[in-house]
């Protein structure tokens, strides 16, 4: 990761390093092990890309349903556990990735149900939606920027659900609230993060299939990593995340 960047960091002050020192220093420090991580993060989105592909195959809606909700679920798994691990190594901790994934299967395997069967199943009807258009032959500006506006704004809402979701044991009503509510305080941070997954995941499906062969490289981790690093100062300061574990002695 020090290819195009000298590795010499003795001129910077002592402590945690900020802005692209520290996106650097976390690459640098963990790149190994959140592929590692990743790997059970795609094979927990098997079954959900079997379910649906299938489903959209069928072209059957009442197939899609269940099948992306099911599916949903347990990819959650695998991504509450790449969010768990990535916000644990951000606080400098030296968990292992194998036993930070054990360790979020007993205490998110339940809360992540909800977002990973409703992501799934948005998920399920945006691809679902672009088929029919597809062949149907209505694709248009306008039908184009309605999905793209609505998968944004999702993004925003669970850039923001997710990390909370692994961090606090909350109702999901309060979790919706504090979503709204940090959007609204950091708007402009918010939609950057989410432009940058949508731009990312957009380019993956538009070449495939050579971004194919990236998958067990990059996967998923890379832009949950970068869009999580954007957002992880702004989630510290309102929901004092690392105040919080210091506090209880929860690390």
């Amino acid at each position: 990761m020090g290819l195009f960047f000298p590795d010499d960091d003795s001129r910077l002050p002592p402590g945690r390093r900020y802005g692209f020192a520290r996106y650097r220093e976390l690459l640098e420090r963990d790149f190994k092990q959140m592929i590692l991580m990743d790997f059970i993060t795609l094979g927990l989105c098997i079954p959900y890309a079997l379910g649906v592909g299938y489903a959209l195959l069928c072209g059957s809606l009442l197939v899609l349903i269940p099948a992306a909700a099911l599916g949903g679920m347990i990819a959650s798994w695998g991504i509450a556990a790449m969010y768990d691990f990535l916000l644990r190594r951000m606080r400098d901790s030296e968990i292992w990735f194998w036993f930070a994934f054990v360790r979020s299967m007993k205490q998110n395997w339940r809360s992540s149900l909800l977002p990973g069967a409703t992501g799934g199943v948005f998920l399920g009807f945006l691809l679902f939606s672009g088929m029919v258009m597809w062949r149907t032959g209505t694709v248009s500006a306008g039908n184009v920027a309605l999905l793209a506006a609505s998968c944004l704004l999702v993004l925003m809402v669970y850039s923001v659900w997710w990390p909370q979701t692994v961090l606090f044991e909350q109702r999901p009503s309060l979790q919706l609230k504090n979503c709204i509510l940090f959007i609204l305080k950091y708007p402009l941070r918010v939609l950057g993060a989410s432009l940058l997954q949508m731009v990312w995941w957009t380019v993956t499906v538009l070449l495939l299939p050579w971004s194919a062969f990236l998958v067990p490289f990059l996967g998923v981790w890379y832009i949950m990593f970068v869009s999580l690093f954007l957002l992880y100062d702004r989630l510290n300061e309102a929901f004092r995340v690392e105040e919080q574990i210091k506090e209880k002695g929860l690390e």
